[in-house]
């Protein structure tokens, strides 16, 4: 236990880059978890229980349900938006995300220079174009919350609902819906994303 003998060294040690088993047996693990209680991963619906509890079941019934059941999904969103803040706040790294050669060309093609560390210390962060001192990208923002928000809804359930809880309860739906999403990652990557950029 050497290496996180102080917190210094156990702060270095979680911003160090880790195998991506890690996170697929942590991700395996909660799924099992989850399901063993009765409860299903996925962080969209927490938008309707929001909506519930806000009095959106006064005006269709679709938003009508029991607060006791969802209590559990409250504490799941703030506990990821609170994990989010802690790691990006002290736990990131400000080295650039280690990508492929291809594309960091292709990024430099459409004029974007591989990110590196920069004076925030968002480092993996392409901050030549995703940053909110433009109307561009506040525009590109605002559309892509909204598309997300909705695809998700319309879809029943998320990238992660889909991907990763349906799946592994090998349902049919949710491997249509993870074949789409690709598709659409696909025509975005190839057709949609040089036009943005």
């Amino acid at each position: 236990m050497e290496l996180i003998s102080s917190p210094l060294l156990a702060v270095e040690w979680l911003r160090m880059p880790w195998h991506w088993a890690v996170s697929g047996a942590a991700l395996s693990s909660l799924v099992f978890l989850m399901t063993w209680m009765g409860k299903r991963f996925g962080i969209s619906s927490s938008f309707n229980n929001i909506c519930a509890a806000a009095g959106a079941g006064r005006f269709t019934p679709f938003f009508k349900e029991r607060q006791v059941d969802s209590i559990w999904r409250y504490f799941f969103v703030v506990g990821t938006i609170l994990g989010g803040f802690i790691a990006s706040t002290f736990l990131s790294s400000p080295e650039a995300v280690a990508i492929s050669q291809e594309t960091i060309s292709s990024l430099e093609s459409y004029g974007y220079s591989y990110p590196e560390m920069d004076a925030t210390g968002a480092g993996f962060i392409p901050t030549q174009f995703i940053n909110y001192t433009s109307l561009k990208g506040i525009l590109i923002a605002i559309a892509g919350g909204f598309m997300v928000g909705f695809g998700a809804r319309y879809a029943g359930g998320c990238t992660s609902g889909h991907a990763i809880t349906g799946l592994s309860h090998l349902q049919l739906p949710s491997l249509i819906t993870v074949i789409g999403f690709f598709i659409g990652g696909l025509l975005m990557t190839h057709f949609i994303l040089p036009f943005l950029l």
